[in-house]
């Protein structure tokens, strides 16, 4: 098994001064590790999802490469502006601001049984975003899935009656 957490690089003060932005694009560089990431969320959800929702920007990467290993679609949610379609749009709040999510009305259907992906879960409100948008589209939350979780920071919580399953969990900053 690959040492993911050696793939994690820190910036210190990105987006702004205080946060420790955890960059994963070192483990995409990787082929080794990103396969592994890649073939522990397949074999983790295999069989149980119908679709998987990636998140801008990271999820968009992560998720599809899940979703071919599960031979599923793929729907995304993008920062508001970004779809051409008519969308649903969440609001919610970031650990440095507020911002919002939109998703096309028929980016999947009722009862699809969804895995959302993304690669870090710090606070939850992005991963909440997303949650609420998959059911006002009519489907079901199965998982959210992260790469990485800053668990000092609860984003669990945010995230009642989801399973949440991380690849690596930071316990303090």
């Amino acid at each position: 098994m690959t040492d993911l957490r050696s793939r994690i690089r820190d910036i210190p003060d990105f987006p702004k001064p205080g946060i420790v932005f955890k960059d994963i694009t070192p483990l995409l560089a990787d082929g080794g590790a990103f396969r592994e990431v890649i073939d522990r969320f397949v074999e983790r959800y295999r069989g149980r999802v119908d679709l998987v929702l990636g998140i801008e920007s990271r999820g968009f990467i992560i998720g599809a490469a899940v979703a071919y290993g599960l031979a599923t679609g793929i729907a995304i949610v993008r920062k508001p502006g970004k779809l051409p379609y008519q969308t649903h749009s969440a609001r919610y709040d970031l650990e440095y601001g507020t911002d919002a999510l939109e998703i096309h009305h028929d980016a999947l259907g009722q009862g699809h049984r969804v895995l959302i992906i993304d690669d870090l879960l710090a606070t939850g409100g992005t991963a909440s975003a997303a949650v609420e948008l998959v059911r006002r589209c009519g489907g079901t939350v199965v998982a959210c899935g992260f790469v990485i979780e800053l668990a000092f920071l609860n984003g669990r919580r945010r995230l009642p009656g989801s399973e949440v399953f991380s690849l690596i969990a930071y316990d303090r900053p």
